[in-house]
Order: C-alpha cells, then sequence, then structure tokens
C-alpha cells in the first residue's frame, strides 16, 4: 500500500513539474487552481494546471447557466489571454523526431457574459494550425494535431486576431509509435478538424479513448449513415501485420451494413478554410464481424466523389482489421460510396473512419540551439515580457530585446540581446554560451552578481558588451581584456562595485570602476614610463623658459607665495638634519616635522649644486602654483644668506617618479593602478604644458 502511495504521489510530482507521466502524457487543466491536480474517473488520468507550462494568462469559470451534471469537469474552467496577441503553452521533455499527438480542447460556456465565443488562430510552434471558431456558448470544439517533434519541446500558441479573447479549456499531449501515420514527417502533419475520427458503436453519443485506446485517440459515433443497421462482436479484433493505425479492437467490434447492396452517406469537412489547394487524408477501417457461410461473400468497391479506390473487389478479413487510405483535394462534400459487387450475396460493412486535413510544416523556426538557450535563460531569470513561442519568428511577435538574422535560406540566428533593465538577477546565465552568433549583448541596469564567466570572451562573433550598473565581482576574464585591448570587442563594465583587474586574486579594498569604457584600461608600464619622461622633459623646457623671462627686477620674496623658514628654523624642524631621506642634483633631501606635527621634507642646496638663487627662486614660483595629487606640495623656503632650501610637503609612498621607478621591482601592478598612473601621467602631463600663470 505504502509502495503504491509512493508512486501516486511520484507520477503527481512529475505533472505538477510539467513533465510527462510515466506513459509519456501530459494532460492539462487549464484555468484550475496552481499546482493542483486531481484523477479523471473515467480514464484514470492524472490533470494538472497549467502552471508549468504557460506564464500569461488568467483563470475564469464558465458561466452557472452552462455548468451542467453530464460536463466533465475539465470543462468547467478555462484560461484566457486578455493581453498580448501571441500567448503559448511550452511541452518540455519530449524526444525530438518521435511522433506527437497533441489536443487542444476549447468550452466557451459564456465565461465573460459576452455571448459571444471569440474567433482565433491556434499555432503549433511556428506552424498555423487552425481556426477557432464556436457555433454558440455552448458548443464544445476540439482538434488534434499528429507531428513529429522537430526538438526537444513543442508549443501551443494562441493568437489574437482581433475578434474577441483567445481561451483553452484543455490541452493534451501523447506520444505515438513512430511506425504509426506513415504520412506524418518532419514537412508534414496531419490535423483532425471537428472531431473527425469516427466509430459504428450505439448512437448513443459512446466515446471511446484510453485505456481503451492505448495513444488516447477519442472516437466518437457516427450517425450520419441513413437505412443503416448495426452490427457487433465480442471477439478480441486483431491488427494484421503491416497495420499502422493501431485502431483498439473495442472500436473494430462495431460496425455498420445495409439492407440494400450500397453504403451512401456524405462526409462535410465543415472547415471554412478548405479551398482547392487543400488536401484531406482519409482513413476506412473493415473488418468482418459475422461468421459468413461457404456460400456468402461479402464483396464491394470503395467509391469517393465518383473514383474507384480498390483495385479488385475488397473482402474484409474475418475479425482482422484491414484499411483503405488515400489524398482527397479539397471540396466543401463528399460523397462516399460502398457498393456490393455482382458477386456479393452480403452487403457492404464499415467500422471506423478517419478524416484529416493535410499540413504542410512550411515555416522555419529559429535555429534550435538558440531558441533552446532562450528559454533556457527565460527559465533562470524568470523573464515574462512577450518571452513565449518561437523568439524570433514570425517577425511580429519577435521576443522583446532580440535582433535576428532572416537567412534566404536556413534558420534563423539570435544576433542581439538588449536586456537592459530587465530585473535579471543572479548569476551570468551559462545558456549565453550557445548564442554562438550573438554580435551585441547589453545586461547593464540589473541585479547580476558573481563572478563574469570567462565563457564570454569565447563568443567569438561578440563585438559588443555592457555589463555596467550590476553586483558583479571578483577579476575581469583576460579573454575579454585581451579582445577590448585590441579592439575586436566594445566592453562596458562601468558601476560594478566589486570588480577588479585581470588577475588570479582582487584586493580586498579595491576600488570601485568608474570608467564604462574598457578599451583604456590596460597601459602598458612602458608607456607610463614614456609619458613621465616627456612630461619632466617639457617641465625642464618650460621652468627654463620661465628663467628667461624673468626680468630680474621684481621683489624675489614677492614671487614666493609661502612661508619663509630661517636657517635656524630648518635646524629645529629636521632635529638639526640628522635623518636624510633622499638626494638629488639640488642637494640632500631631510625630514622633519612642523609644530603642528606635519611631516615635510626640506631640500637643502648643496655647496656643489650648480643651482644658483635665480634658478632656485624659478622652481619654487613654480611649485607654489601647481597642486596635484602626484607632485609634492610646496610648503615653504628659506633665503638666508647663502643656505637656499626648499620645504616640501613629505610624500611617505613617493611621487609619481617613485611609483613609476618601483614598477621595475616590485610585483606586477594591477590593470587599477596602471591605469591610475596613466591618468596621473597625462594630467600632470597637460599641467606642464599649460602656462605657469593658470596653475
Amino acid at each position: 500500500m505504502n509502495l503504491c502511495v509512493t508512486a501516486l504521489l511520484f507520477y503527481m510530482f512529475q505533472l505538477i513539474h510539467g513533465q510527462p507521466d510515466y506513459l509519456g502524457f501530459i494532460s492539462i487543466d487549464c484555468g484550475i487552481e496552481v499546482n493542483s491536480t486531481y484523477q479523471d474517473s473515467v480514464s484514470n488520468m492524472i490533470y494538472v494546471s497549467d502552471y508549468s507550462f504557460v506564464t500569461t494568462g488568467e483563470n475564469h469559470g464558465i458561466s452557472s447557466d452552462y455548468v451542467k451534471p453530464s460536463l466533465v469537469k475539465r470543462y468547467l474552467n478555462l484560461r484566457f489571454f486578455p493581453h498580448g496577441a501571441r500567448n503559448c503553452y511550452t511541452l518540455r521533455s519530449l524526444v525530438m523526431g518521435n511522433k506527437y499527438l497533441v489536443r487542444a480542447a476549447f468550452y466557451y460556456g459564456n465565461y465573460d457574459g459576452l455571448g459571444k465565443p471569440p474567433v482565433f488562430d491556434l499555432y503549433l510552434g511556428t506552424n498555423y494550425w487552425h481556426e477557432v471558431s464556436l457555433s454558440d456558448a455552448g458548443a464544445f470544439n476540439w482538434m488534434d494535431i499528429i507531428v513529429v517533434a522537430p526538438d526537444d519541446y513543442l508549443q501551443v500558441c494562441l493568437v489574437n486576431k482581433g475578434m474577441g479573447n483567445p481561451f483553452i479549456s484543455g490541452l493534451d499531449l501523447r506520444p505515438m509509435k513512430n511506425t504509426l501515420y506513415p504520412e506524418v514527417n518532419a514537412t508534414q502533419s496531419l490535423v483532425l478538424v471537428n472531431s473527425n475520427r469516427f466509430h459504428m458503436g450505439p448512437t448513443d453519443g459512446s466515446v471511446i479513448r484510453y485505456p481503451s485506446d492505448s495513444h488516447d485517440r477519442i472516437w466518437t459515433t457516427y450517425n450520419a449513415i441513413p437505412n443503416c443497421i448495426q452490427i457487433s462482436a465480442t471477439s478480441v479484433i486483431q491488427n494484421n501485420l503491416r497495420d499502422v493505425y493501431d485502431v483498439p479492437s473495442s472500436v473494430m467490434q462495431n460496425a455498420v451494413t445495409a439492407n440494400s447492396s450500397r453504403i451512401d452517406f456524405s462526409w462535410n469537412p465543415s472547415d471554412p478554410s478548405v479551398n482547392i489547394s487543400s488536401k484531406y487524408f482519409f482513413i476506412f477501417y473493415f473488418a468482418e464481424l459475422q461468421t459468413v457461410g461457404s456460400n456468402a461473400v461479402r464483396q464491394f468497391d470503395i467509391i469517393i466523389n465518383s473514383k474507384t479506390w480498390n483495385k479488385q473487389p475488397y473482402t474484409p478479413t474475418f475479425q482482422v482489421t484491414d484499411y483503405f487510405s488515400g489524398i482527397l483535394h479539397g471540396m466543401e462534400n463528399y460523397s462516399v460510396s460502398l457498393v456490393a459487387t455482382k458477386n456479393a450475396t452480403l452487403p457492404p460493412i464499415l467500422n471506423a473512419m478517419e478524416m484529416y486535413l493535410v499540413k504542410p510544416i512550411t515555416a522555419v523556426a529559429t535555429d534550435p540551439g538558440d531558441a533552446r538557450a532562450m528559454m533556457a535563460i527565460q527559465d533562470d531569470f524568470g523573464v515574462i515580457k512577450n518571452w513565449m513561442g518561437d523568439p524570433c519568428i514570425p517577425k511580429a511577435s519577435i521576443w522583446r530585446g532580440l535582433n535576428c538574422s532572416y537567412p534566404p535560406v536556413g534558420a534563423s540566428k539570435i544576433t542581439a540581446l538588449n536586456l537592459s533593465s530587465f530585473g535579471l538577477v543572479g548569476a551570468i546565465s551559462t545558456n549565453f554560451r550557445d548564442l554562438q552568433a550573438l554580435q551585441y549583448l547589453d545586461l547593464s541596469h540589473n541585479n547580476l552578481s558573481g563572478p563574469i564567466p570567462n565563457f564570454l570572451g569565447q563568443l567569438s562573433s561578440l563585438m559588443f558588451l555592457d555589463l555596467s550598473s550590476n553586483d558583479l565581482s571578483g577579476p575581469i576574464p583576460y579573454s575579454l581584456l585581451q579582445r577590448s585591448q585590441n579592439g575586436s570587442l566594445s566592453l562596458r563594465v562601468g558601476d560594478n562595485v566589486n570588480l577588479c583587474g585581470n588577475g588570479t586574486a582582487c584586493r580586498s579594498d579595491r576600488k570601485k570602476i568608474n570608467g564604462t569604457l574598457l578599451t583604456a584600461i590596460v597601459v602598458p608600464i612602458a608607456a607610463a614610463i614614456a609619458l613621465f619622461v616627456i612630461l619632466f622633459l617639457l617641465c625642464q623646457v618650460l621652468k627654463g623658459k620661465a628663467k628667461r623671462n624673468a626680468t630680474g627686477h621684481e621683489d624675489e620674496s614677492a614671487l614666493l607665495e609661502n612661508r619663509e623658514f630661517s636657517y635656524k628654523e630648518l635646524k629645529h624642524i629636521t632635529n638639526n638634519f640628522s635623518q636624510q631621506i633622499g638626494k638629488g642634483g639640488f642637494g640632500p633631501v631631510f625630514l622633519g616635522y612642523l609644530e603642528n606635527g606635519k611631516s615635510v621634507a626640506v631640500k637643502v642646496r648643496s655647496e656643489s649644486s650648480s643651482q644658483g638663487g635665480k634658478e632656485f627662486l624659478a622652481e619654487a614660483q613654480h611649485l607654489t602654483r601647481i597642486h596635484h595629487k602626484n607632485l609634492v606640495s610646496l610648503v615653504g623656503y628659506c633665503k638666508d644668506r647663502n643656505h637656499l632650501a626648499l620645504v616640501y610637503e613629505y610624500m611617505p609612498e613617493g611621487n609619481l617618479q617613485d611609483h613609476l621607478r618601483a614598477t621595475s621591482t616590485s610585483k606586477p601592478l594591477s590593470w587599477e593602478q596602471r591605469l591610475q598612473i596613466a591618468l596621473d601621467a597625462a594630467q600632470v602631463l597637460s599641467i606642464c604644458t599649460s602656462p605657469v600663470s593658470q596653475h
């Protein structure tokens, strides 16, 4: 008992989560409560809500005026779609290349109180299935399509054509043996319209379906043959060895015959879409149910619209199913006659029949790999928008944010994705890697987190990638940086506070990236050093020019706007020049401390220095007017008789030159450090090449 309960729970769990059951069946009651299930009392099949199959639409019950005791449960409610031109169900976990029967059922029941059933179109994937039109509010309609799955999923789409909101009551999928219905292939499907699958049993409206029919085909009673006589049998009716339709015995155990030598009836497709280019495929089934004496002969011809289909008189086999099939061109009405031959002593017999509309598969869908990737991305991020059905086809219903290629031959491929401000949350989906034709990808202004995956740099067609304004972290993959540097990829990663450079590890105190373009992020150390050399030489030239332009008649103290120190004060603040921290062409540099505790560097002219008083004043004047974080600021000077000195703000980590020199001996710099050095060098260069009076 416990084992049975466990099996049932597992069976229902699969269905709730959108998976076929152990038979491969999917049975959906559209419009029931989310994640609810129930077992049908007749077929014992488990019906589930459509929650896992569709992301749009609203549930509604039918009008109480149309609720009757005989009404099956799945018709008490429905899902309708007041928004969007196309709304689609996705049936997953199929086997690509296998055959499936898909059934859509409709019962309007005046759910909206308008008393006017809507008219809309039904599509299977990108291919037109049929128009849905109900004669009145209490009419039922269901239609089957037998198709080869082009992928591991099928999509049923309801398309609004401006004649009321599309709705659906039920949706079923049944696997079929690939040997059945050989007329169905990758280029052609069969559509059953208006329940045109009949058995010849009692005219009480009885229906034969699963479990009698293992494929759950629905066989209804045909009662339009005038003056017919019903016969039946209780023995099992076998299928012959060449049978490709697998008709259940319960269907073949009933038949009609006549009191005369012929059975005549007409068949009306009742299909407004029929025209001369349409094709119908018919199958008539025969099996002898009565024991025929040695002198009795049942023999007849099969005639449709005056054409005899059998090459020689036909005699059904006792308790074995046989059939005749063929293709008819579209007409409004077909006359069918089964006519006994001259040698016959018994009237004709007919057990069952099917009539299908032949549907060529003409629309080329989106590349299967791209379509699967987009559906997986949709699942990863829970995107709704208009993301349903085929991503690219038709053009009028292309998914929001997508651009696709439409080649004259072959499938469409996705070339661009603009998902900026889509509300995406979590890690960047690994399914983007399967979009091999992608040229443009914008994921900016979302809530993406985690690292930037390496595979983005391996998308060979990608030319633009915007990951800015997210919460991404860790290093930027080298492949992206390399492509950004060589100009093959425009890369944006700004406003990701936890991103850092192209290293194997990131410092915990890494700075936020402020740039939006990475084409100039990686500046080689050699270029930074070259910039420094250039700016240093330019500064020297400008200092010489300033010296030559000096008149020498101005008050030297007026040129210096900072504090003037006496030599005695310098001895005091440097503790009698006790701690030398450097040496240059001007002279030694000593560490000192002002009265407020601020550290300074005191540069004292040595007796061997070639620099005189005017050169000293020119340098001091220039430094008092320049302010930059990587150029030391002048605090003051000393011109006490022969003692010349400059007092600078002390920089514990060195100036720009120190940073550049350090690159030859320290560990490799991160791209952030390289960028900052390059920016500083460029700014200092700008300062040094501008007139002194502007700084």
